[in-house]
């Protein structure tokens, strides 16, 4: 929300002078109440005068801001007054946590250590809402980091007020006798859409914390025992009406465990979470996979997504493999009178452990470690009902240690390692990193670059034969201009054939060569009838590692702009990509003796957003990709079609409904028949051992409608619904030979097939204490997968078919109590 883009080495590409405020200590406590009516406060230095960073970059505000800080043994505190106009002038919308809707907000934006990079932002809107967020090269500016702070709002006359207590215990900070911190506020106007900062931060700047101002008074502050811990029960009912015959259809169960936040010193801090329960996360969206990778899904689990900024160091972390499908999920088979009655999907978690923290001199220090069970599989005799249990997940040690050094001028060196280590005759993985940033004095040009080593060793699951991809490695250098409204960059990397981070991390293809150049030109001043306007263009080409062949080469051209009066958002994006070679589509192994040949083609995409502060707004797109004939074979050119609507209509402060749907058309498209090939098929048999290709038609529609009632700023309730349905026509096929040569077959097995999904989330929640929660969550969800005959391209059809599937259904209660040590203690 914050984050400016990069942009002029001009003056306007000069940092701001760095303005700084003295805060004050006091000796009596504050209430903490949204009314500033204590002495204490009127005796404070103002931070005022604040610079608009957009639309307009550099206007001083019209309508003042006020900002005082106080601090105490305990806490920092601030005081903020935003005058206006009148109270007609200050939208109020309520949103559930960490979320920005039609409002006004003040921010405080804090780094402890002043190394420029990493710092710490409180936002609060004039509902009282709350949202926070970290700041680091890794993650940018990254929401999903929750303090336990307090604030509390008030309209007076014309003017609305802010009161904000953030502990110590939220922060990380030194012990030196005199400090001083990076500080800088930011208002919000939204019904001007204005947005002012009191250290100027210019859009012309590479970086954002290296653009604040700077705390001073700061003294004689104690780093507290950061101590605490939040215990939670849940319970779960459970209905699946497709569990195996002979099993209960319903179940229930009764959880507990809890999350332990222990600061070691100053600098450090151990986050632990002994026997998770994730069973309340939003639900995946399942989609239809016909490619040759993995599709990689969101993390939406909490102790995943918080303060995880140096495990993303060099992207070497995927957390979702921590807890994954078990590992011989899916070569679990059962005998010929036998039946699989149970075959979990994910592997439960024992504990997770993080250790992260920064030292005053800039050292960054983040450890990681996730244990998790052995996972079995049951399967039962049909004729004596003996079961026995079959092994599809060892017991398993993650592990990541990272160090992370910042420098000077927006600079950092890294050196990352991530580790999986399976219990038995199966393999580990191990992946070691390095990574560095510099830039020059004034941060005009920058080089960074990465090179990693990937290790494996061992046999695969349940054999005897060794893991492939036992040592590989990638680099990585890329070097540019990175501020002015005149950017540019190019760079080059690669992934060697053997190269493999993925029992940790995620890669889609190694065995790759690329090289690529930008060039951006920003305009952020207003001109014309619009308020910004920025174009890019990026030229790359891209070769098989091993053996070194062509792949690709592709354009792109783009560009947005927002319009002045009305802050409609237009843009396009362009591609232009001649012949391609994809050598993954085929799925043979070592890559380079086939590959399946894509015509040049080009494609434009053009959006549209509306204004989010009306009532009514909404998001469009449309997308025409068009393909060259490929005159080697009498087919059908193939052709591309997509189009997105999403509207969003504001009821009230409270009440919000919002709508998408998704549709694209592949025509003609030229793909590797899903499935493979069966020997068990009589159509199939003649065709073993070659690769069949496909073509085929498939078109794909996806809605998903969410609602949200905020009753207050600390209880809401979200529903969430969910249906995909994507269908695959085939109208012909070919076999595929070396050099992308391709001959039609009369192959005649029907391979159509239709995915449905269909989900529900539907969740009450209600923040009754600082950092408590009880949350209610209703999960639904089925899928049909329909092949050959049963396939049908009619929507309606598939939406009935699916809605009248049996599902799934699980309701739950989860409690959590945060129990902080500094508010426990006996008090002396």
């Amino acid at each position: 929300m914050a984050q400016a883009p990069a942009a002029d080495a001009t003056p306007a590409a000069t940092l701001a002078p760095k303005r700084q405020l003295a805060a004050l200590r006091m000796s009596q406590p504050v209430k903490l109440d949204g009314v500033l009516d204590e002495a204490v406060w009127r005796e404070a230095a103002v931070a005022t005068d604040f610079i608009q960073n957009r639309p307009n970059p550099g206007p001083h505000e019209k309508h003042p801001t006020e900002v005082r800080v106080l601090y105490d043994e305990a806490a920092i505190y601030v005081g903020a007054i935003m005058h206006d106009v009148s109270q007609d002038s200050i939208p109020r919308e309520l949103t559930d946590r960490d979320n920005f809707g039609n409002t006004d907000f003040i921010a405080i934006f804090l780094d402890t250590y002043e190394d420029k990079l990493n710092g710490y932002a409180f936002f609060v809107t004039t509902g009282g809402v709350q949202m926070d967020a970290r700041y680091s090269p890794a993650s940018g500016e990254d929401f999903n980091w929750n303090a336990v702070w307090e604030s509390r709002t008030s309209l007076q006359g014309t003017d609305w007020v802010a009161e904000i207590r953030i502990p110590y215990s939220a922060l990380r900070f030194s012990t030196a006798a005199v400090q001083q911190w990076g500080l800088n506020f930011m208002r919000q106007r939204k019904r001007d859409n204005q947005a002012f900062f009191w250290n100027e931060v210019k859009p012309g700047v590479d970086g954002f914390v290296n653009q604040w101002g700077v705390l001073t008074g700061l003294r004689d502050l104690k780093p507290p025992l950061r101590l605490s811990l939040t215990p939670y029960v849940s319970s779960y009912v459970n209905h699946n009406p497709l569990n195996a015959e002979g099993t209960r259809r319903t179940t229930t169960s009764f959880n507990g465990g809890a999350d332990v936040k222990w600061g070691i010193n100053e600098s450090f801090t151990l986050d632990a979470t002994l026997v998770p329960d994730f069973g309340q996360v939003q639900s995946d969206n399942q989609v239809l996979n016909l490619s040759p990778f993995e599709v990689q899904f969101n993390e939406n689990r909490q102790f995943f997504t918080e303060g995880t900024e140096l495990f993303n160091k060099g992207n070497l972390f995927y957390s979702r493999r921590v807890g994954a499908t078990p590992i011989g999920f899916y070569s679990t088979v059962a005998g010929p009178n036998e039946r699989i009655v149970r075959n979990p999907s994910e592997t439960p978690l024992l504990n997770a452990t993080k250790i992260s923290g920064r030292t005053s001199k800039g050292l960054g220090v983040g450890i990681f470690n996730a244990l998790s069970n052995n996972v079995y599989a049951t399967i039962r005799n049909k004729e004596t009902g003996e079961e026995r249990e079959v092994l599809t997940q060892p017991f398993s040690n993650y592990n990541i240690a990272v160090l992370d050094q910042s420098l000077k001028n927006n600079s950092f060196v890294s050196l990352i390692n991530t580790n999986v280590t399976r219990a038995g005759s199966t393999y580990d993985a191990n992946v070691t990193g390095g990574l560095f940033r510099f830039a020059n004095k004034s941060n005009s040009y920058a080089t960074e670059g990465r090179v990693v080593y990937s290790r494996r060793r061992g046999t695969n699951f349940n054999s005897e034969e060794q893991v492939s991809d036992r040592d590989g490695y990638k680099y990585y250098l890329n070097f540019g201009k990175v501020s002015g409204n005149f950017t540019w960059q190019v760079d080059h990397g690669i992934e060697s054939d053997t190269y493999n981070p993925n029992d940790l991390g995620i890669l889609f293809g190694n065995n790759n060569i690329s090289q690529s150049a930008q060039l951006v030109y920003r305009k952020f001043k207003p001109f014309w009838k619009v308020n910004n306007f920025a174009i890019f263009g990026v030229a790359s080409h891209t070769l098989l590692y091993k053996p070194t062949l062509y792949r690709a080469v592709n354009f792109y051209l783009g560009s947005n702009t927002t319009f002045t009066k009305s802050f409609n958002q237009i843009g396009f994006d362009f591609n232009y990509d001649p012949v391609t070679h994809d050598y993954f589509e085929p799925r043979t192994f070592p890559l380079g003796s086939h590959y399946v040949r894509v015509p040049g083609n080009a494609r434009i995409e053009w959006f549209l957003n509306s204004d989010s502060r009306k009532k009514f707004a909404y998001g469009l797109n449309a997308g025409l990709q068009h393909y060259n004939r490929d005159e080697r074979l009498p087919r059908p050119r193939r052709t591309g079609y997509s189009l997105g609507a999403y509207p969003r209509f504001r009821f009230n402060d409270h009440f919000t409904i919002r709508y998408s749907i998704d549709w694209s058309l592949r025509a003609n498209q030229i793909g590797y028949v899903n499935g493979g090939m069966d020997s068990n098929e009589i159509l199939d048999r003649p065709f073993m051992g070659q690769i069949m290709l496909g073509l085929r038609d498939v078109s794909t529609v996806s809605n998903v409608v969410s609602a949200a009632y905020t009753f207050t700023n600390r209880m809401a309730f979200t529903l969430r619904v969910r249906h995909y349905t994507s269908n695959v026509h085939y109208n012909g096929f070919s076999t595929l030979s070396k050099n992308g040569e391709e001959q039609l077959v009369d192959y005649r097995r029907n391979r159509d097939n239709t995915y449905n999904a269909f989900n529900v989330d539907a969740v009450y929640s209600w923040w009754f204490a600082p950092g408590s929660q009880i949350s209610v969550v209703w999960k639904n969800a089925g899928t049909t997968y329909l092949q050959a005959e049963e396939a049908t391209p009619q929507y309606f059809n598939n939406f009935n078919n699916t809605i009248n599937t049996p599902h799934n259904n699980s309701v739950s209660v989860k409690v959590l109590y945060f129990l902080d040590y500094l508010a426990v203690r006996p008090k002396r």
